[in-house]
């Protein structure tokens, strides 16, 4: 039997960004369902991760408990400061290996369906498994890459941080030692500003890994320069036609729906937090533990909240990555001459 080969969507073409955003709420809505098994796994795993850190760091907490009360070794404080930005490090590189790869599995299943060629679910988590190496040794990339722009951008504050540390060290004048305070404490904001800076400069960067690994037979160096590629230029006139604006303005609007996601579905988790205490306070935290019965229902209902809403966010970096084929390739073209001139073929 022969059936003709489905042609695209009638108004696959290059989107306005509110198109995109549009377009992107739409498809949320009307697959949330597939959308929602696609990323629950992702969400979960990730909730894992850091939770068995949490757990591991327990007895770091109680050293710090005991610091604060002037008891302990000093050297066994320092030793459990370090394990516990190592261990922090190390959860923060598992949970974005996962969300790229949740982007990577998603944009597998929301591209096809935008070309005319609709794959099941089951599709995007089969192409993850199979580029998992190649996957993974472009994230290496884009981590080694990332590292260095963070480094860059806290050079800044860590010299002007370095110099209010020698103006405290070195002078006993009390206006120079307050001006000195007042240039650390200067340094160390920047410092931050440059660590936020270059988080969201590789969220920017690194957007469009995940589609080009679900989409295009790339290695792992491959796809790493076919990302930065794809988002570099501009692809119309005027201040937003610069693809990383674009780009800018997409990955900030992603940022914002995932912190108000996070928010609202921790809050049961904080309110049973607040119930026994500050939990922005370690030490008070490890005084007075909050039972992990009353914690883990109302973590998991985190969990359930941002697997239905954060797919969102992962459609717009897909349809992105589409709408940058189309402006930069012709993909629309493409597919319409491809549709018109294709023979049927057998089912």
């Amino acid at each position: 039997m022969l059936r003709p080969v489905s042609p695209p969507p009638s108004d696959l073409r290059p989107l306005a960004i509110g198109e995109i955003i549009d377009r992107s709420a739409t498809f949320w809505r009307k697959h949330l369902k597939h959308l929602f098994l696609l990323s629950f796994g992702f969400n979960l795993l990730t909730y894992i991760l850091t939770k068995a850190m949490q757990l591991a760091m327990q007895s770091t907490l109680q050293l710090l408990q005991g610091a604060a009360k002037g008891e302990g070794d000093m050297e066994a404080v320092l030793v459990g400061y370090g394990q516990f930005l190592l261990v922090t490090a190390g959860t923060l590189v598992g949970t974005f290996w996962l969300y790229w790869l949740a982007t990577l599995v998603v944009a597998r299943y929301v591209v096809p369906a935008q070309l005319g060629e609709p794959v099941p679910p089951s599709e995007g988590v089969r192409r993850g498994l199979k580029r998992l190496g190649a996957f993974t040794g472009a994230y290496a990339l884009s981590l080694l890459w990332g590292l260095g722009a963070n480094l860059l951008m806290a050079l800044p504050g860590a010299l002007v941080t370095g110099a209010g540390a020698a103006m405290l060290g070195l002078s006993s004048n009390p206006g120079a030692r307050l001006g000195g305070g007042v240039v650390l404490a200067v340094g160390i904001l920047l410092v931050m500003l440059g660590v936020v800076g270059g988080i969201l400069w590789y969220l920017l960067r690194f957007s469009l890994l995940g589609p080009v690994m679900a989409m295009e037979e790339l290695s792992a160096v491959g796809a790493f320069r076919r990302s930065g590629e794809l988002l570099s230029g501009r692809v119309e006139p005027g201040f937003t036609g610069r693809v990383k604006v674009r780009a800018m303005i997409l990955v900030t609007v992603v940022s914002v729906i995932l912190v108000a996601v996070s928010i609202l579905s921790g809050l049961p988790a904080l309110i049973v937090q607040f119930s026994y205490g500050s939990p922005f306070d370690p030490v008070a935290a490890a005084a007075n533990p909050v039972p992990q019965s009353l914690l883990v229902p109302a973590e998991l209902l985190q969990v359930v909240g941002q697997a239905v809403f954060s797919p969102l966010g992962l459609v717009f970096y897909a349809l992105f990555y589409l709408d940058m084929r189309v402006r930069r390739e012709g993909l629309d073209l493409e597919q319409r001459l491809g549709a018109r001139s294709t023979p049927p073929v057998a089912a």
